[in-house]
């Protein structure tokens, strides 16, 4: 038996390609053309959510035929397949968002769902806005053959007459439009010249959030995240990987062998040294869960609370993705963790070699400020903080990079729907002081989880960013900055305290001791716990509504199915 043979021997694709009962199965093979050794070669498959609805995602297609050319290179015959995306931005602040969160389970199980169905033996994919890649990561480590992630890119910043503005900047002049601060023609302008690329939200949201977890966690290749989508860069990289991801079909070197709990912590630490979003402490762990490794939002919220914020980055900084990528990528944030402690440097990635070895070669750069050393960070914990308290004794989650003010108490104002909330923004019906309180956004009470960018980026263009609170039991965009909790558990939807509350409870919110309280009694809980009804969902059937009845708590990741410790079978085993 030749190695070819001896390899394929142990491979999914083994069920399609191999022995006299699969002529049927081979000669579809030939119908498109493959060659007798095509067939009998390794079967990978390169996954992409390319469609036409956004920007982050319109280059992937031609980033995934570099990747077949490298598949082929290397000895591997690559199969092109596309799933799903929902581009956030598009879908924000109108219903289309409650199909966000929900996608990310769909890009999952469709990948696994053609994987299996086709006996691919390993994968490369490809993803562009935020949900699509950790739906991207959860399917690899879920499937287990050896996997490569490879970032779409980010946009390039845009310009508006000198000074350089991002998608976030849009969303804010919607707020700085309704007090009369920017003009209908300004406006208007400044919508044509905010996205001139294509490529995924250019500052340190959700989608480059989940891009520098992908390098962090070991899943994608060094400095591969970090370019922009227009580079001719992501070309090689895109090549390099489909090579790769051939030798770790060779090595048999899969995803569970990469993301470990020490990983997974790397990967957190990553998020609050670049003050990255706050939905990655709802990614982090359903990638967890997939493996069968606990990580919940109290674990994550730990690493972020020992980790400096070094990075300088909108939306709390100053600097965009590319140029951190011009000074030294995501190597150079993770170099200066690594050395300072704040990394684990023997864990496993797709390079074959561990994070240590690749970090070896990558020099510091002291002639940039975009990066600080982890010796003089920003501040000396993460720009990504945790709560608990009786509001969410089950945990909240806040974003304090770039605020002053970490401390907020006041009235609590009580809105069922962001929508509610939104038209008292539009209108400018709320105080100096206020905690705007939006429930039943939540996993199951939206359903989806609905991101609430529309109403803080409305507030901040209003002026009003640090004069009130905002807690929900939905989500807030990467986007987001002010004082925004969110994640709030257990969600309105279950009977959780944020469904209790009413207009006029003194909620406090302190980012420094970690707690999310009111000043509302266990014994007054408990009445209005029995008075209290649930919430009909909007959704009688279909998608969302099948989502609802599945959806776990935020605390978990919001999964929707038990993970790796109720595996039975591997399907990279099968």
């Amino acid at each position: 038996m030749d190695a070819k043979t001896d390899l394929k021997s142990r491979l999914p694709s083994r069920h399609v390609t191999e022995g006299p009962a699969r002529a049927p199965h081979r000669s579809y093979y030939y119908a498109m053309g493959l060659t007798k050794e095509q067939i009998h070669q390794p079967f990978v498959g390169v996954a992409s959510c390319w469609n036409e609805a956004a920007p982050c995602n319109i280059a992937l297609m031609r980033q995934a035929q570099a990747v077949k050319k490298g598949v082929a290179a290397n000895g591997g015959t690559p199969r092109e397949f596309c799933t799903i995306s929902v581009t956030d931005g598009i879908a924000m602040g109108h219903a289309g968002m409650y199909a966000s969160l929900p996608s990310r389970e769909v890009i999952a199980d469709s990948v696994e769902l053609t994987m299996r169905g086709h006996g691919y033996d390993a994968l490369v994919g490809l993803a562009g806005c935020d949900k699509s890649l950790p739906g991207m990561m959860m399917a690899m480590v879920r499937l287990n053959v050896p996997s490569i992630f490879i970032y779409g890119g980010s946009i390039l910043p845009g310009n508006f007459r000198g000074q350089t503005i991002t998608v976030q900047d849009m969303f804010e002049a919607v707020g700085r439009h309704s007090v009369g601060s920017l003009s209908a023609e300004d406006l208007d302008e400044m919508e044509q010249v905010a996205c001139p690329s294509a490529g995924a939200c250019g500052a340190q949201f959700t989608a480059n959030t989940m891009a520098t977890v992908s390098e962090a966690i070991g899943l994608a290749l060094p400095y591969s995240a970090g370019a922009p989508a227009p580079y001719e860069i992501r070309d090689s990289f895109c090549m390099t990987a489909g090579e790769m991801v051939v030798e770790l079909v060779r090595q048999n070197i899969r995803p569970r062998d990469i993301v470990t709990r020490k990983s997974l912590e790397n990967a957190a630490a990553v998020v609050a040294a670049s003050g990255g979003s706050t939905n990655a402490a709802l990614h982090l762990p359903a990638i967890a869960n997939e493996c069968g490794i606990k990580f919940d939002l109290f674990d994550v919220a730990e690493i972020f609370k020992k980790t400096p914020y070094v990075a300088d980055l909108k939306p709390g900084g100053r600097y965009v993705a590319k140029d951190m990528f011009e000074v030294g990528g995501i190597p150079l944030l993770m170099k200066t963790l690594l050395d300072h402690g704040y990394m684990h440097g023997d864990c496993m990635t797709v390079t074959g070699r561990t994070m240590a070895e690749n970090m070896a070669k990558v020099k510091w750069n002291d002639k940039q400020d975009v990066v600080l050393s982890a010796a003089k960070p920003l501040s000396p914990t993460g720009g990504v903080v945790g709560l608990k308290g009786n509001v969410a004794p089950d945990g909240a989650i806040v974003k304090i990079a770039g605020m002053k003010k970490i401390v907020f108490s006041g009235p609590a104002r009580c809105f069922d729907g962001e929508e509610a909330c939104f038209e008292a923004v539009r209108n400018k019906d709320y105080k100096v002081g206020d905690v705007l309180v939006i429930r039943y956004e939540g996993p199951r009470g939206g359903p989806g989880m609905r991101e609430m960018l529309s109403t803080t980026a409305a507030l901040y263009g209003q002026g009003m960013g640090d004069k009130v609170a905002l807690i929900t039991d939905g989500r807030f965009s990467g986007a987001t900055r002010g004082f925004c909790v969110g994640h709030v558990g257990p969600e309105a939807a279950v009977g959780g305290p944020i469904g209790l509350l009413k207009d006029g409870d003194i909620v406090t919110l302190d980012a420094e001791k970690g707690t999310l309280d009111c000043n509302v009694s266990a014994e007054e809980f408990a009445k209005r716990k029995k008075e209290w009804k649930p919430r009909e969902t909007h959704f009688g059937s279909g998608a969302l509504w099948k989502y609802a009845q599945q959806v776990g708590p935020a605390v978990n990741g919001a999964v929707t199915h038990p993970g790796g410790s109720a595996e039975k079978e591997c399907y990279a085993d099968s």
